[in-house]
């Protein structure tokens, strides 16, 4: 094993993590493999991760953070609650379809890994709900929206009415013909529901 020159990170494993999965899958992809793709011991490795399964969840944590960053900006900007609300659903299905069709192995690799990670899936889950609960409260605020006694299980409602168009285990549906006039056909539904 070549010694390797430059400092041994978090991020720097998580990447190698991530295209060691790439490569071999979840199923047989170690930390022995990571440690070999960066040139290091798996002693190394463990330094940063204590064991696979926090290997596991941290690149799971990365990955479903990627998909949040966009979506923080759209929820946090200022304008008409209804246009950002759009944008945000919009946003959210064009990430998650992109994830899907660009990299399909890795794409179902993180399937997996999102089912061993249910602590990880569910701070995703609660980031993306806060994100929209901020849009819906700005929506009342403005009086766009009609006052509703629970912002947050308005919020979650939303989330779950659109999932066809985010939850992974719908993914072979994103390719199919019709499937963004659907969208726009939900989405327009869910807003005109919303206002006051």
């Amino acid at each position: 094993m070549a010694p390797t020159t430059e400092t041994l990170t978090a991020e720097r494993i998580l990447e190698a993590t991530e295209e060691v999965l790439r490569r071999h899958g979840p199923a047989k992809a170690t930390v022995v493999d990571v440690a070999r793709a960066l040139g290091v011991s798996h002693g190394s490795v463990y330094r940063h991760f204590r064991t696979k399964a926090a290997l596991r969840e941290a690149v799971t944590k990365r990955w479903l953070d990627r998909a949040c960053e966009e979506l923080s900006g759209i929820a946090a900007g200022d304008g008409d609650p209804a246009v950002r609300l759009r944008e945000w659903l919009a946003a959210l299905f064009t990430a998650k379809r992109r994830k899907a069709g660009e990299d399909p192995e890795l794409f179902a690799t993180y399937l997996v890994l999102a089912g061993e990670n249910g602590e990880a899936v569910g701070a995703h889950i609660a980031d993306l709900t806060g994100q929209l609960t901020r849009i819906v409260r700005a929506g009342i605020d403005s009086g766009a929206f009609a006052p509703v006694a629970d912002p947050r299980a308005t919020a979650r409602a939303l989330f779950h009415a659109t999932d066809r168009f985010h939850d992974p285990c719908h993914a072979r549906e994103w390719v199919e013909p019709g499937v963004e006039d659907d969208f726009e056909t939900v989405v327009e539904l869910l807003v005109r529901a919303l206002r006051a």
